[in-house]
């Protein structure tokens, strides 16, 4: 059984260029600039997860999202999907930045969220198509 799904509407070049720049600057900022230092451990980040409270299993969990979603931004048929995933987390973070942890960097997650809303809205249409899967 087969859907229709809309046709992806036809971008611009620069538009095309500026977006897979976003992208591929967040799929880094996720690889390697968040979750590789959960995966090994990174002092700052172990300190982040005790002084949440929930163990380091939360740890490795976050950081497994976070790589996962950083390769799934630089993929062009999960992009969207990964995008909108990785808003949840990062809405995730900006709660336990405001709620328990000290506020000071609360507005990181909220631009990375931001960046990543632009993403997963720009590729809305594509989504279906993974899901369907």
């Amino acid at each position: 059984m087969s859907t229709t799904v809309a046709p992806t509407q036809a971008r611009s070049r620069p538009a095309t260029i500026a977006l897979w720049t976003l992208q591929v600057l967040l799929g880094l900022m996720f690889i390697v600039g968040s979750g590789a230092p959960k995966l090994f451990g990174e002092a700052y980040a172990v300190q982040i997860f005790e002084d949440l409270g929930t163990g380091q299993w939360l740890r490795v969990v976050v950081g497994l999202l976070e790589v996962a979603g950083g390769i799934g931004l630089l993929v062009p048929r999960l992009a969207g999907l990964a995008a909108s995933c990785l808003v949840a987390l990062m809405v995730g973070a900006t709660i336990a930045q405001l709620f328990f942890l000290s506020a000071g960097f609360w507005y990181t997650p909220v631009i990375l969220g931001v960046l990543l809303g632009v993403v997963a809205w720009v590729r809305r249409t594509e989504i279906p198509r993974v899901l369907e899967r």
